[in-house]
């Protein structure tokens, strides 16, 4: 997944909404919408059927968490874990803040490929730092709009500029002008300005730098909106698979009762 988009106590119908794009390679093998575990709790999510594990889960208690990898020039190690195991770890938890107590308690970072990570809940955000293979730092997020994209959180990037220029305004609009704001946001192609340097990490083209990518066998696969309530309400789920700039968002709420098809 390579951007994550997340408003924290800022709405007052959804203390949490996520939007999200998965980027990858087009014949990578991956389910994008499914029950991941029946729980308790119940958590849903798309699956990587080449790594396992997910790039974004959520659970009926409200809990999120989604990741971005870190690039790197030699590609995934396929000696390490796969760092799809992480969301899914995280939301066995209760709680954002339980999730990150089990991350820290569970996970030895030099098992895993670098990655950094969104774990939120209606009360709490955290930004977890897995990327160096030695340490795990975690990182409580004040309330507000937060961005996340291939690279360490807070970086002053092209890409989290140009989002964060789309989204001026967007706490204001009413619930279903601002899901139509963030698919917006997440179909962008524009490549915003930016150096050599922000594409060399990992030798990736420029066109990674735009919200919704469309590349030679690689780009944005699938995408999600999740608002989670401020009660005891299931998350409300939505997402598209393939490129949200053409494929339409599906309502997958049912998945909370129902099977995986």
């Amino acid at each position: 997944m390579c951007l994550l988009i997340a408003f924290t106590r800022t709405l007052p119908d959804s203390p949490l909404v996520v939007a999200a794009n998965r980027d990858e390679r087009l014949d990578r093998p991956a389910t994008a919408m499914t029950v991941l575990e029946d729980g308790p709790p119940r958590i849903l999510g798309g699956r990587d059927e080449l790594a396992g594990g997910t790039w974004l889960a959520v659970n009926d208690g409200g809990v999120v968490a989604g990741l971005t990898n870190r690039p790197v020039e030699a590609g995934r190690d396929p000696t390490k874990r796969s760092r799809g195991e992480l969301p899914l770890l995280l939301t066995r938890a209760t709680s954002a803040e339980a999730a990150v107590a089990a991350l820290e308690a569970k996970v030895d970072p030099s098992d895993y490929n670098p990655a950094w990570i969104l774990v939120g809940d209606c009360r709490s955000l955290f930004a977890v730092d897995v990327s160096d293979g030695q340490s795990l730092h975690a990182e409580e997020l004040k309330p507000g709009l937060h961005i996340l994209e291939n690279k360490p959180f807070g970086s002053d990037s092209p890409k989290i500029g140009h989002v964060a220029e789309l989204l001026v305004g967007t706490e204001r609009l009413p619930p279903e002008e601002r899901s139509r704001r963030l698919v917006s946001v997440l179909s962008d192609h524009a490549v915003p300005s930016h150096s050599p340097e922000d594409t060399a990490e990992g030798g990736v083209p420029a066109s990674v730098l735009a919200d919704c990518v469309h590349g030679e066998g690689y780009g944005t696969r699938w995408s999600c909106l999740v608002d989670v309530a401020p009660d005891d309400r299931p998350p409300h789920v939505r997402y598209a698979e393939g490129p949200p700039c053409q494929a339409p968002f599906v309502d997958a709420d049912a998945l909370w009762w129902g099977s995986e098809n």
